[in-house]
């Protein structure tokens, strides 16, 4: 929590940049977690 609390300060278009990295993350873990349930099932 401390590295999260202070995005809050950041300018508005570093905040998207960051956001936008941590969204991509979790994208590709979601994809990568469906994919081996999916592989798995086969």
């Amino acid at each position: 929590m401390e590295q999260v609390l202070p995005i809050a300060e950041l300018e508005p278009e570093e905040k998207y940049m960051v956001f936008k990295m941590i969204d991509t993350f979790l994208t590709e873990k979601k994809f990568k977690d469906f994919f081996q349930k999916n592989v798995a099932a086969l």
